[in-house]
């Protein structure tokens, strides 16, 4: 049992922050989110090196945990150690498995909080791939593509489209990004059939919903720019017109109040 009182300022020693990360797994969302998680923030830049790769390590084995809210939070600590610049790749392999693979996307739940499998998974790309961890951030793009197309009959309703387009415009802040490479992800959403809705198909599938959504928000950021972190001025993306005619195209093939 973790005495919660005083620990923002106590030292993270081996049994306290076993303890710490243990809690992350909690259904109690106070205890895993108000009280573990923003516990581990405070730790993670006070942690040696070897620490930050062995929590690490913890956190790319939870993403195979049976429960959901232990999964969703592993990323969101995985993030903060990338930030930092510690990284294997073998967490992003892991990483990967469960992000393409993860049946539960729900944002909230009434009794386990905040769950947001794919927004936190985008905070952890979004560190990954806007600084010098990866030489080559294209991967990443990809992967986010396959989740958007991954069979879901989930609409996000938490924003989390907003996330992943936020994830995506930081990662194509990268400079060296070619044009082929910041657009070439794009080919295989393109190559979906166009679907609208219709007095005879019904609603557009969620799968279609979920990505135009996502879309649409790395359109706006695309034309306005992207801030690393609150409060930073808008970074532009190196090749923000070519990727906006790429979204538009997509876009205006699946919207029923375009032609």
């Amino acid at each position: 049992m973790i005495d919660w009182t005083g620990i923002e300022t106590a030292e993270p020693t081996p049994d306290l922050l076993a303890a710490v990360s243990a809690a992350l797994r909690s259904p109690d969302p106070e205890t895993r989110d108000s009280r573990a998680y923003e516990q581990l923030c405070r730790w993670v830049p006070l942690l040696t090196p070897e620490q930050r790769l062995a929590l690490g390590d913890e956190m790319a084995e939870r993403l195979s945990d049976p429960e959901i809210q232990a999964r969703t939070f592993a990323p969101l600590v995985l993030a903060d150690l990338a930030d930092l610049g510690a990284h294997r790749g073998a967490w992003l392999d892991a990483f990967a498995r469960w992000y393409l693979a993860e049946t539960d996307l729900r944002g909230f739940d009434a009794e386990l909080g905040w769950l947001h499998a794919l927004a936190h998974g985008a905070d952890y790309l979004a560190a990954l791939g806007r600084g010098p961890l990866l030489a080559d951030p294209t991967p990443l793009l990809e992967l986010v593509a396959a989740r958007l197309l991954a069979p879901t009959d989930h609409v996000l309703d938490a924003l989390e489209d907003d996330r992943l387009g936020r994830a995506l415009a930081q990662i194509l802040t990268r400079p060296e990004l070619t044009e082929r490479q910041a657009l070439g992800w794009l080919d295989v959403i393109a190559a979906q059939p166009p679907r609208r809705p219709s007095a005879t198909t019904g609603a557009v599938p969620a799968v279609v919903s979920n990505t135009l959504r996502t879309l649409r928000m790395l359109y706006v950021l695309a034309d306005r720019g992207v801030r690393m972190e609150r409060g930073g001025d808008p970074v532009p993306l190196p090749h923000s017109a070519a990727l906006r005619e790429r979204i538009a195209g997509i876009l205006v093939v699946n919207s029923p109040f375009t032609g």
